[in-house]
């Protein structure tokens, strides 16, 4: 593990270069493939990855939000993915971290744009 100098609240678990060394969990083949330290932070960023068709699981994120001082020891709110989708989710996570999903300050997001009218 190592911490992102990117972002203050993040850090990462793989070497997008070498993902095949990521942790991985026994059992299973998930890897975690990113960590926050704010629950809310984890939770956004699997939703941008579940939206992208990738099922992102989040992991510690009652613990930490109940237990904020333990996030060091536990490593955070990790998001782990299958080791299929582990390329692909380093992308949407790194896309993300550029603002490519941001909204405009002015944007309506309450406003309808008519295509699902019924007639």
């Amino acid at each position: 593990m190592h911490i992102d100098p990117s972002t203050a609240n993040r850090f990462t678990f793989l070497d997008s270069e070498h993902p095949e060394q990521g942790e991985l969990l026994p059992g299973r083949d998930l890897f975690t493939v990113a960590g926050y330290f704010e629950p809310t932070q984890a939770l956004i960023v699997q939703g941008c990855l579940v939206a992208a068709g990738i099922p992102a699981v989040v992991a510690d994120a009652n613990l930490v939000q109940a237990h904020f001082l333990w996030a060091n020891a536990l490593g955070g709110v990790r998001i782990r993915v299958p080791q299929c989708h582990v390329q692909e989710s380093l992308q949407i996570i790194a896309a993300f971290e550029r603002g490519e999903f941001a909204l405009d300050e002015d944007t309506d997001i309450g406003t309808d744009t008519g295509t699902d009218e019924k007639t």
